[in-house]
């Protein structure tokens, strides 16, 4: 009998709850958005439920979530969001009401982590022990694998808040992140776009000047997270990568900001294969949920 895996890419703007009997195939789907805390996972709940009724009995449960996350398994709050801005989701405890609904092994990592989770074991970094995966969309998140395990530390990591130049003559913006104004995420997410720009970065010509200058930022945090941690592979995800032609000024702003320092082939010679668009597409945090999910299972078997 095959194992059902359950799944929540809980965004703040929507969750995608799916569930999967064999992975990567989803059996059934469903979109929540992101509303009080109370009627989203209630909402949640009760899809997983129905579908037990229509399937069977889940193996496991897997979030991915934004945050800021308690991810100290020994911690009193484990499984909360922690010091998120967004309304009424501080401090809130994900994993526990679906603990108790179902009785399950619940894995609970971030967003991000969860996509380079995905992207690990069916997408673009199969077989790669050390990656990033970075989102770039309503903000900035990063995750991977360093030695084939997820990156967690101190909390988790925090890419999108990378401090980063800033020429305030080239570019006076002032940058959307309320808590650091002009880091990476105040500057380079969708959100950020529009505001600098007056209009959303799909409504802008692939020849704007804004492209040119979301690539340099993207470009530094990318270079510093080169320098850091030294992935083999970085993959960027996110609606703001939807516009293909920031890749090739990526690359090359990324080779100009590096200046020979790191004689890596796969950055000198081979950087189109080094920075590149997730395998999975769309699909790589809800993926990389279920993956979440499977791996709880094995855990606990």
């Amino acid at each position: 009998m095959k194992k059902l895996f359950a799944g929540i890419e809980a965004g703040g703007t929507k969750w995608i709850c799916a569930l999967a009997q064999n992975p990567p195939d989803i059996l059934a789907s469903t979109r929540i958005p992101t509303s009080h805390p109370d009627e989203t996972i209630k909402r949640a709940i009760e899809f997983f439920q129905d579908r037990e009724a229509d399937f069977g009995g889940m193996a496991a449960i897997g979030i991915a979530s934004f945050g800021p996350l308690d991810l100290n398994p020994d911690s009193p709050t484990y499984g909360y969001l922690t010091t998120t801005p967004k309304p009424d989701w501080a401090n809130t405890d994900i994993i526990g009401p679906f603990k108790e609904a179902f009785n399950i092994p619940v894995d609970f990592d971030t967003d991000v982590n969860g996509a380079a989770l995905g992207e690990a074991w069916w997408g673009a970094a199969q077989g790669i022990s050390d990656f990033i995966y970075l989102t770039i969309g309503t903000g900035i998140g990063g995750g991977g694998m360093v030695n084939n395990g997820l990156i967690h530390g101190l909390v988790h990591p925090e890419m999108g808040h990378l401090r980063i130049p800033h020429d305030w003559e080239i570019d006076p913006f002032p940058g959307i992140c309320p808590y650091h104004g002009d880091c990476l995420e105040g500057l380079s997410t969708g959100p950020a776009i529009e505001a600098r720009w007056g209009m959303k970065g799909e409504q802008l010509p692939a020849d704007h000047p804004a492209w040119e200058l979301e690539a340099r930022y993207l470009a530094f945090g990318l270079v510093n997270l080169i320098c850091s941690l030294s992935p083999r592979r970085i993959i960027l995800g996110g609606g703001v990568m939807e516009q293909e032609q920031l890749f090739p000024l990526i690359r090359q702003s990324v080779q100009e900001l590096l200046n020979n320092y790191i004689l890596a082939e796969d950055i000198q010679q081979d950087i189109d294969d080094y920075i590149i668009p997730p395998g999975l597409g769309n699909q790589s945090g809800i993926l990389g949920a279920i993956a979440l999910a499977r791996q709880a299972a094995e855990v606990n078997n």
